[in-house]
């Protein structure tokens, strides 16, 4: 074992809801799997929109959690914040839409000020099944020995220009669902910035931890030897 592993879960959270539950237990079979300690900390979104760079810095990585949240709003502060940052950063759940939001005000790609993600496609508070089709040689491995089956209870749609403008220096797309819109995303100016709608720590198991979960986990321990490239 090395000297461990920081993590800050950004989320309201609710031992009651099923993603929240299955984001601890996600850790934990990370860290076994890794034979690595890992101690993580649920902030607030309220306590984390006021956090200055330097609090952010205090952790080796930060976990974007599922809603719901509180008070949305504050999490738009957030991964503004996060994107300025090299600090490893997975977003599963609703955090996907934020995410898109912030990068086009960022990047001022909505000038004639249309809606260009649509609103959550699934009913209720309910999950559904979504078929992940890997795009990226990087997300091809990482699916290569589990199910592109997940679950997500945040679905959304983008319109297709957008699409394209954020993949001009911006995102790259991980992987598309099976309704041919992008489901897993990365920023390429970011050594590891991950986000997708759907909840993989759902599908992760004592004896089959979540590729992605310990892959942002591995990223987190050694990003900094990495120096910006990619993790295997």
């Amino acid at each position: 074992m090395s000297e461990g592993i920081r993590i800050a879960v950004v989320g309201d959270y609710n031992f009651m809801y099923n993603s929240h539950h299955a984001t601890n237990l996600s850790i934990d079979h990370a860290s076994r799997f890794l034979e690595e300690e890992i101690s993580y900390y649920w902030i607030k979104i309220e306590e984390a929109a006021f956090f200055k760079m330097e609090n952010f810095e205090r952790y080796d990585g930060v976990w974007i959690a599922p809603g719901p949240y509180r008070n949305a709003f504050y999490l738009n502060a957030i991964l503004d914040n996060l994107i300025q940052l090299k600090i490893p950063t997975l977003v599963t759940g609703e955090g996907f839409r934020t995410l898109i939001e912030v990068l086009i005000n960022r990047n001022q790609l909505n000038g004639r000020n249309e809606k260009l993600v649509s609103d959550n496609l699934v009913d209720g508070n309910s999950f559904e099944a979504v078929q992940i089709h890997p795009h990226s040689k990087e997300m091809i491995k990482l699916y290569e020995n589990h199910s592109n089956t997940e679950l997500t209870a945040s679905r959304y749609s983008l319109y297709p220009n957008l699409i394209t403008m954020l993949q001009n220096d911006i995102v790259d797309i991980e992987a598309y669902n099976h309704l041919e819109e992008p489901e897993i995303i990365s920023l390429n100016q970011h050594p590891f910035f991950l986000a997708m709608g759907n909840c993989p720590q759902i599908s992760s198991t004592r004896e089959i931890p979540h590729p992605i979960i310990y892959t942002f986990m591995k990223a987190s321990r050694f990003i900094n030897q990495l120096d910006g490239e990619e993790i295997n």
